[in-house]
């Protein structure tokens, strides 16, 4: 999966950490970026989804390419609460202990994986989300 970071609006000059968000109907991936770019208009603590890409091509699967801007206060960084782009303690992204973070609807139960390269999200219904966080530099 290749994630490509848009430029940002001219005329604007706060920092924040950017979330690609790469997710699947079935199968979900976070792309945490540090990365500092410009923004327009946004509150500190909060985040805005910037970027929405659909890819339906593969029957029964819905392939959903997002990306978020976070203005992040000191202490935090972009990551996800409520299946919704969030400014998390940093905290949780350096223990891996992504549960902390709320990540899951309201009704789902969150795993951790047992490697902890991320988390699943689990339905009364026994629908399972599962969700792999790959780091990018």
């Amino acid at each position: 999966v290749q994630v490509v970071l848009r430029k940002p609006l001219s005329g604007c000059a706060a920092g924040l950490h950017v979330l690609p968000l790469v997710t699947l109907q079935h199968h979900f991936l976070l792309h945490n970026i540090h990365s500092t770019v410009s923004l327009c208009q946004l509150a500190v603590g909060t985040c805005e989804i910037v970027m929405l890409n659909r890819d339906s091509s593969v029957p029964r699967r819905t392939i959903a390419r997002q990306t978020a801007r976070c203005a992040c206060r000191r202490g935090q960084i972009a990551g996800t609460t409520r299946a919704r782009p969030a400014c998390v303690d940093a905290r949780i992204v350096r223990s891996r202990q992504w549960c902390e973070m709320a990540p899951c609807m309201e009704g789902e139960v969150c795993g951790l994986l047992f490697n902890r390269s991320g988390w699943t999200c689990t339905r009364g219904s026994g629908r399972i989300k599962t969700v792999t966080v790959i780091h990018k530099t």
